[in-house]
């Protein structure tokens, strides 16, 4: 245009000033600035407005301060201190937000909507749900809140700041949901870990007539791998197919990580293998998911590809890697990509990296050289790393370093009723009466209860829950009669080795009935014979019915999988896919 001998005007320029902010190009911002001043159309409201919002995309919000000051008619204009107040919130500088909005009341500038979203967006950050609370209130009395825009938007803050109740009270006050507001709270559960609760939000949503997007649908996919809900995963694939979605790189990543979180390793790889560009979230789910599984080996070789390929791991990959390292007992190849994540890609070791490291050398019995780690670590340690180094102690059975792991992490997580456990094992593993009892005063002094144990298997379509000595199911005597077969077999079975023997009778005769022997129970009694059995438990699976499907699945020919709440386990023959390192 210029080139041709035409002049910009005031309708011109907001538009390639737009444009830069969206780019982030702020030095081509600077010289369309330097060319609205040549000419004339600096006092422009829009040109105005447009520049100072691309100083705060481009985080030069000082220079948008500066012109916004340099221009009295600035103060006059509600859109002027709007784009203002988004460039301080675009650049969480809080209390500047709230000194502006305090100036527009003080001179007495309209305030709308607009201004209303810019002053929420900060307080999603941590530590400022007090101010949120606060303009929320301002919107309820001057009924800006009936605003869908900004009703979504402070829906939005609550559950970022996992006052998940405070949002849902909000989302059922709406008057007008759009699907903007149903995927907000469905995401805002999925977020924070309220996977059921995500499941039944999309139902509602569905019976209203609303369909999904895919933002929708990957909050429901995230939460179908929380919960091992494999037959509502397959009908969100079927709906992405239906609705054109199934080249979406997002869905596609999300149904990776459902289906090997579910137990299905060879369709999250079918998935992966079929995508035409691959992305480090993409090799990050595939990595993580055959770590879960086990298969370390393939998760390394996986990562290696990666790299060759040219794409740069993040923290996120190395922590899929180092897991897998972690529960194949590839110690020293975990050692060598922890070396190589700070030496080679300039990647901060975080906290989680930390834990893996820890669990990686406890596995292997390093537990000195794991104890040294967090004490050299320039991180403040986490209750997830020293709950590792805990853990580590329960498998070599080491009381005097359990203790101490034990004390830090209550220090940072008094209320997990799973460390506690985790202690009461290591003496159990000892035989050591006294400190059983003492952690269970110390449960019954802070009012702790243990998280009750559950196994659930899917069939046809619907979740059969079992808790331990569960006599709820409309099979319980079909499904007890089946289970004191099962132990029968399990005792008579001949060509033990002697000490798996012992453990064998020590394991049967101690412990009560768990859930998971329950649903192996029913799973047997319900599906046929070539069909995979597939189990998920939200705890760890315990020494005695690790050993009991071991043996079942000899003495049934069956194989079984069992996701419990660190990884899964295949069960085929008589033999683990974990091969006793878990």
């Amino acid at each position: 245009m210029l080139r041709s001998g035409a002049s910009p005007n005031a309708f011109t320029f907001p538009f390639a000033i737009k444009s830069c902010a969206a780019l982030s190009l702020p030095i081509t911002g600077k010289q369309l600035h330097c060319h609205v001043f040549k000419t004339g159309c600096l006092l422009e409201p829009f040109v105005q407005t447009s520049l100072i919002s691309m100083y705060g995309k481009c985080s030069l919000i000082d220079n948008a301060r500066k012109l916004f000051d340099e221009n009295p008619q600035s103060r006059k204009l509600t859109v002027c201190y709007n784009s203002l107040l988004s460039g301080y919130a675009l650049n969480s500088r809080v209390k500047d937000v709230v000194v502006l909005f305090c100036e527009m009341r003080e001179l007495g500038v309209e305030i709308n909507g607009v201004t209303m979203l810019g002053l929420v967006q900060p307080c999603g950050i941590p530590g400022n749900l007090g101010l949120g609370m606060s303009v929320h209130g301002f919107c309820v009395k001057f009924g800006l809140d009936m605003d869908s825009s900004v009703g979504n938007c402070l829906l939005t803050m609550y559950v970022k700041s996992g006052e998940i109740d405070c949002g849902r009270k909000l989302f059922n006050e709406m008057p007008r949901k759009g699907l903007i507001t149903w995927n907000a709270m469905i995401n805002g559960y999925a977020q924070n870990g309220l996977a059921n609760n995500v499941l039944e939000l999309y139902k509602e949503m569905e019976s209203k007539g609303f369909c999904p997007d895919p933002v929708t649908l990957v909050g429901v996919l995230s939460s179908c791998a929380h919960l091992g809900a494999l037959s509502v995963g397959k009908e969100v694939e079927r709906k992405m197919e239906g609705f054109g979605f199934s080249s979406n790189p997002f869905l596609n990543n999300a149904l990776i990580n459902m289906y090997a979180r579910c137990g299905n390793l060879k369709k999250a790889r079918d998935i992966f293998d079929g995508m035409p560009v691959k992305s480090v979230v993409s090799w990050t789910a595939i990595i993580g998911g055959y770590g879960m599984h086990g298969q370390g080996e393939v998760a390394v070789e996986l990562f290696d590809e990666m790299i060759r390929g040219g794409i740069k791991p993040d923290g996120t990959a190395f922590v899929s890697v180092l897991s897998a390292c972690s529960h194949a007992g590839l110690t020293n190849k975990g050692l060598d990509y922890f070396g190589v994540m700070e030496r080679k890609y300039r990647l901060r070791p975080g906290a989680e990296h930390y834990s893996c490291m820890v669990d990686l050398l406890g596995r292997a019995g390093r537990l000195n050289e794991a104890r040294e780690l967090i004490e050299s670590m320039q991180v403040r340690a986490d209750g997830a790393l020293w709950g590792a180094l805990l853990g580590a102690c329960k498998i070599h059975r080491n009381v005097e370093l359990a203790e101490l792991a034990f004390e830090r992490v209550i220090e940072l997580e008094p209320t997990n009723t799973g460390y506690y456990v985790l202690l009461s094992n290591v003496y159990t593993e000892a035989r050591n009466l006294e400190g059983i009892l003492r952690v269970r005063m110390l449960m019954r002094e802070r009012k702790l209860k243990k998280d009750p144990g559950c196994s659930y298997v899917e069939f046809k379509g619907r979740v059969h829950l079992f808790f331990a000595g569960d006599r709820n199911h409309p099979q319980t005597n079909e499904i007890y009669k089946k289970l004191n077969e099962l132990e029968n077999l399990v005792k008579d079975l001949d060509g033990c080795k002697k000490n798996d023997h012992e453990r064998r009778e020590e394991y049967l005769n101690s412990m009560g009935v768990h859930s998971e022997k329950l649903a192996v129970a029913f799973a047997l009694l319900n599906t046929r014979k070539e069909t995979e059995i597939i189990i998920i438990k939200n705890l760890r699976i315990c020494g005695d019915c690790h050993l009991f499907i071991k043996l079942v699945s000899k003495i049934v020919d069956r194989q079984f999988v069992v996701r419990d709440a660190t990884r899964f386990h295949h069960f085929k023959n008589g033999f683990c896919s974990c091969k006793e390192y878990w």
